[in-house]
């Protein structure tokens, strides 16, 4: 696509194009989604792959952000033509309107490198950064030059989830389109059955309800089975995909490399917010004279694993059925004290630091539903994680199946003698406690 000035974007795009899209076919972009595709802030896009470390399983996963943000951009202006046929736009403001489609294709534009990896790491969230750049350089430009000067933050407002615009739910929520379009799209580019959604029933299903002197997306008695089978899907791609051992393995081996690199100056935080994922890569293979980490696995030795697949093995792997009742949520939400326990217990058991990784993914929300249900004869109930009795039982039995799809895991780079299922203990001590034993150099394995 050919650039233009600031001010001149509107003038100079034409009034619509087609992209050529492997899942979708034809997505048609309009005037305003020309004027914002065409800025490095979005055409960064092209080079973050959709999956981070997942094309390391399955080869063909080497789709970008960019192609979902088209693809999400798609399925909104298909809803919006699917409610605007039945009538059910006239209380939405046309500004609502273009807010919602752009908000649909630049919902990601603040994604890290390689999937959501630096966030559990404990990066800030990608969508702070990302509304941040709404308004700034040539893309703060062109969306004052779309919608007015307020208009970034109009935007930024449907993607924090913050908007009281009644097509909110279009972006974020049970129904949100960015979820229909990754989960079918990874599917088809990983070659896996799983992410199956009936995607046209669930758009023909779409409805604006009135709940509480307010409208809110919704969803039609018809399409329940449709939204079923898009919270099957979903759980089916956690288990099998996006939680995939070597996946998983790849990933914590990321997070590590570039926590280390941050940690000792090596790569600045503000620099990894603006980087594609071979730049990254790159930059973590430069040792630079930088100082390593002592006795241990320094980034640009866990990148160049990583770039040749030599990841670290699973020496425990519990599905979290099994794992104890009473496992701390420090183990998730604190990367810093997670990283200090596994320096801590890969001393214990002879390693050198950072060849013992801790493994627990976190997704609570996997399989809830809170939207509002119009039944056949117009009246208006409400689907939540308890579910309907005769519309909706999977979320009744969502708990077991994101106990099942969810591992807990210990990766190390060479193989223990010892057994490590006495670090699982080490998981329900109360983070307190547990800093209290590093603090005095207290080992926290029994002995």
């Amino acid at each position: 696509m050919s650039r233009s000035k600031p001010g001149q974007a509107m003038a100079s795009a034409p009034d619509f194009d087609v992209i050529r899209d492997p899942l979708w076919d034809n997505i048609r972009l309009d005037r305003a989604a020309l004027a914002a595709l065409d800025t490095p802030t979005v055409q960064r896009l092209r080079y973050v792959r959709q999956l981070g470390h997942a094309f390391l399983v399955y080869p063909g996963a080497t789709h970008t952000r960019f192609e979902h943000a088209l693809g999400a951009y798609h399925l909104t202006r298909k809803a919006l033509g699917s409610l605007e046929e039945r009538g059910e736009l006239a209380c939405v403001a046309d500004e609502d309107r273009l807010a919602v489609r752009m908000a649909a294709l630049l919902h990601d534009i603040g994604h890290y490198p390689f999937s959501h990896s630096l966030e559990e790491a404990g990066f800030p969230s990608h969508e702070g950064l990302g509304v941040a750049k709404l308004d700034q350089g040539e893309l703060g430009s062109r969306l004052r030059e779309i919608g007015g000067p307020d208009f970034p933050v109009r935007v930024g407002a449907l993607i924090t989830k913050h908007s009281q615009s009644p097509l909110q739910g279009l972006i974020s929520g049970s129904l949100d389109l960015d979820k229909i379009d990754y989960l079918s799209r990874d599917a088809l580019m990983c070659g896996v059955p799983y992410g199956t959604v009936d995607v046209e029933r669930l758009l023909a299903s779409l409805t604006l309800v009135e709940t509480g002197g307010r409208h809110e997306v919704g969803v039609h008695e018809k399409g329940v089975s449709a939204l079923e089978s898009l919270l099957f899907a979903k759980y089916q791609m956690y288990r099998n995909v996006y939680w995939h051992h070597a996946v998983r393995a790849a990933t914590c081996m990321f997070k590590r490399a570039v926590r280390t690199a941050v940690a000792h100056g090596a790569i600045a935080v503000s620099a990894i917010a603006e980087a594609t994922d071979d730049g990254l890569m790159e930059l973590l293979l430069r040792r630079g004279g930088q100082t390593t980490v002592r006795e241990g696995c320094d980034w640009s030795e866990l990148a160049a694993a990583i770039r040749a697949r030599r990841l670290y093995k699973r020496a425990v792997d519990l599905p979290a059925s099994d794992a104890p009742a009473a496992t701390q949520p420090w183990l998730t939400d604190d990367a810093e004290l997670t990283t200090r326990v596994e320096d801590a217990l890969a001393r214990e058991l002879g390693l050198s630091e950072g060849c013992l990784l801790l493994d627990f993914p976190t997704r609570s929300s996997m399989l809830g539903v809170d939207l509002p249900l119009r039944l056949r004869g117009g009246a208006v109930d409400r689907l939540t994680d308890a579910g309907r009795a005769g519309q909706l039982g999977l979320p009744t039995v969502a708990d077991e199946l994101y106990r099942s799809a969810r591992r807990l895991r210990v990766f190390v780079a060479q193989p223990v003698a010892r057994s490590l299922h006495g670090i699982l203990e080490v998981g329900t001590l109360p983070a307190a406690e547990v800093v209290r034993r590093l603090d005095c150099g207290e080992p926290l394995l029994s002995s």
